[in-house]
């Protein structure tokens, strides 16, 4: 588990999907989240729940990968901005 903020930065600018294992306390962290999604927008899923709640942290995501849009919570789910970003960017069937 990584706990120190630079060096998750670091491993995150190379491989968004580190953020997988950053400490609970990191993928809380908004700066950090940020820097991942926009790195890989599927790392969302080891985001923070209230991050994954947060609409900027959100549409940054599903912007890089509207895979993402499986990670958002329900209220999101509804969101046609949210929603048409992510059909944009994703790769496969829904």
């Amino acid at each position: 588990i990584i706990t120190d903020k630079s060096i998750a930065i670091a491993a995150i600018k190379n491989d968004g999907d580190a953020l997988q294992n950053a400490s609970d306390q990191l993928k809380a962290d908004k700066e950090l989240v940020m820097v991942a999604v926009n790195n890989d927008g599927y790392a969302l899923q080891y985001a923070s729940d209230e991050l994954r709640a947060d609409r900027e942290v959100v549409i940054a995501a599903v912007t890089q990968n509207g895979r993402a849009l499986e990670y958002i919570p329900d209220e999101l789910q509804t969101d046609e901005e949210v929603v048409m970003i992510g059909r944009k960017t994703y790769s496969g069937e829904f």
